[in-house]
């Protein structure tokens, strides 16, 4: 066996073949499609994935409003957040958050499934949340994906 022939393949913004994909929410559990979400806008779905490269896909989210979650976290899970300010600390939950912008309840899962660093932030930016049935991205003829 010739170990020459063998070469290893590191995808960088040029190599990537990046697609746009659409992912319908309705009645999804929040951290199984995130999780999915994440691993595809990472790359981790691709053959070439290269750890330290945006390689993944653009994904757009559709009917965020209409996601679940099981068990008692509806009421029970807290988001907390601060504004800056002393005493500022906020707590939500996400019934709060479903019904004031039900995109970042999703868009806080994903977020947190993705890499703490430059990389991530830049990774995060291949996400787009809406709610409803429409998204402006028609241009980019995505794909549909059923997880």
């Amino acid at each position: 066996m010739d170990t020459l022939s063998y070469k290893t393949v590191s995808a960088n913004k040029g190599t990537a073949n990046k697609e746009w994909i659409v992912v319908d929410a309705k009645d999804a559990i929040v951290g199984r499609l995130a999780s999915q979400i994440a691993a595809r806008i990472r790359g981790k779905h691709k053959p070439n994935f290269t750890p330290h490269a945006d390689c993944g896909d653009n994904v757009i989210v559709i009917n965020a409003e209409k996601i679940r979650f099981t068990g008692r976290k509806m009421t029970e899970k807290v988001y907390v957040r601060h504004t800056g300010y002393p005493g500022g600390q906020r707590f939500a939950t996400p019934r709060i958050m479903l019904e004031k912008t039900p995109e970042r309840v999703l868009e806080h899962a994903i977020r947190g499934m993705l890499p703490k660093n430059r990389l991530g932030r830049r990774l995060f930016t291949n996400l787009y949340v809406y709610t409803g049935e429409t998204h402006p991205h028609a241009a980019q003829q995505p794909k549909e994906i059923k997880f």
